[in-house]
């Protein structure tokens, strides 16, 4: 996206939920019961909590696709209680599991959806199905006239994003929307998101039933109770170290040091370069590249910059004129915006000791390598040990301070003395 786009486009808007309610008919209890929060515009806020606790309907009732029974939505200030909802929802920005698309329809005409409706010319509906479809990382030449069923379930969930993005809206609504892809996938849509977060400054509020995602995604979390009562609205890194309660602690579960990991990002650690050649580079210039570089492995990369193959010096050795058949395939890479628990899952299971770091439609950036993910994981235990430490120094002060003050006396003379 270019920077006169990038600088104009809507940023996010304030949410306040005051007393938001939601009874159905025949139900003694309300699925909803009194939910009161404030959200900062351009921050993303993730809603997690077991399966029926409210959450989604929480967040429907913030686009009135679910009407509430009480209490108030602000948006920006404006209290969308009491305005049409129809224009209400062309207004906030909403993606959901398995994408929701419109099977009938080719990308460009599920992402042009809501600015056509808003009246959009279409010049500039055109302008932005292609901006749209760069910016969640696929090539419009490639994509606008695909349908859905030709499409994978991660292209499926970019382009539902950016559907829900295309009319420009300060607020997006997530339910669940990376729940129905595989895993791998899904670290990618997270990164991705992330991304988009940085460039768009959007305010999101993202469901989900996963702690990981949350703690990955969310700026603040907001664990929920049975009827969408907040048991704890904190950071990541707050909930992860100080739970409100029993309810929180089960959500956030065993290893909470190492799911510290979650919060910091591949951007955050060294990404070292790496040599590298093309698929159009000859053999002889991939073996002096490899010479120069003193090392033992050079990157193969596509025309598209992307990376293809790791190519050490045996394989070049054997390759007899041809690097068709020469390296092995590089099938893990992470974005900056990857975790650095997504980025050890990938050296580890590639066992190769390093992992490509890609950025804009996966072209290579550079690598980063398991010394340097392990120093920042050794640094984070420490931190983590000596947080114990100091808690339990200022734990046994306070309680040496209460000891202290009861052996005083009223006039504040020692106890054994006014015994005396």
């Amino acid at each position: 996206m270019s920077e006169t786009t990038a600088s104009s486009a809507a940023t996010g808007a304030t949410i306040e939920l005051e007393n938001l309610t939601k009874r159905y008919p025949g139900n003694p209890q309300p699925a909803v019961d009194g939910v009161s929060m404030e959200i900062g515009a351009g921050e993303t806020v993730v809603f997690v909590g077991p399966s029926g606790c409210g959450k989604s309907t929480t967040l429907k009732m913030i686009n009135r696709l679910i009407e509430p029974t009480g209490g108030r939505i602000r948006i920006g200030g404006e209290d969308v209680t009491r305005i049409d909802p129809v224009k209400l929802r062309r207004k906030v920005g909403y993606a959901i599991q398995s994408s929701g698309l419109f099977p009938h329809m080719t990308v460009a005409q599920n992402i042009a959806l809501v600015p056509q409706l808003n009246g959009w010319p279409k010049s500039r509906i055109r302008s932005r199905v292609e901006e749209m479809l760069d910016l969640v990382g696929l090539d419009p030449g490639e994509f606008r006239g695909r349908y859905p069923r030709q499409l994978s379930g991660g292209q499926q969930q970019r382009v539902g994003v950016a559907r829900a993005l295309a009319a420009d809206p300060p607020v997006l609504l997530m339910d669940e929307p990376f729940g129905a892809v595989d895993p791998i996938t899904r670290d990618h849509l997270q990164d991705e998101l992330i991304r988009l977060q940085h460039e768009l400054h959007k305010t999101i509020v993202f469901v989900t039933h996963d702690f990981d995602e949350a703690i990955k995604l969310g700026d603040r979390i907001a664990v929920l109770r049975e009827r969408s009562h907040i048991a704890q609205f904190d950071t990541p890194e707050a909930i992860l170290t100080n739970p409100a309660d029993d309810f929180v602690s089960g959500f956030v579960g065993a290893g909470a040091a190492l799911k510290r990991l979650n919060l910091t990002r591949v951007r955050d650690v060294g990404i070292s370069d790496w040599p590298t050649v093309t698929v159009d580079d000859p053999l002889q210039h991939v073996l002096d590249r490899l010479r120069a570089s003193g090392g033992n492995e050079i990157l193969l990369v596509d025309k598209q910059g992307r990376p293809y193959k790791w190519l050490r010096r045996g394989d070049l050795m054997r390759a007899k004129g041809s690097l068709a058949r020469a390296g092995t395939p590089v099938h893990y890479t992470v974005s900056r915006d990857a975790t650095l628990r997504d980025a050890l899952e990938a050296v580890l299971t590639d066992n190769a000791g390093r992992v490509a770091v890609t950025g804009r439609r996966g072209r290579y950036e550079g690598v980063v390598d398991m010394e340097t993910l392990m120093n920042s994981v050794h640094e984070l235990l420490e931190a983590d040990r000596l947080d114990a430490l100091e808690h339990q120094h200022d734990t046994e002060e306070a309680g040496s301070a209460r000891a202290h003050s009861g052996q005083e006396g009223p006039d504040g003379s020692g106890g054994e003395a006014e015994k005396a």
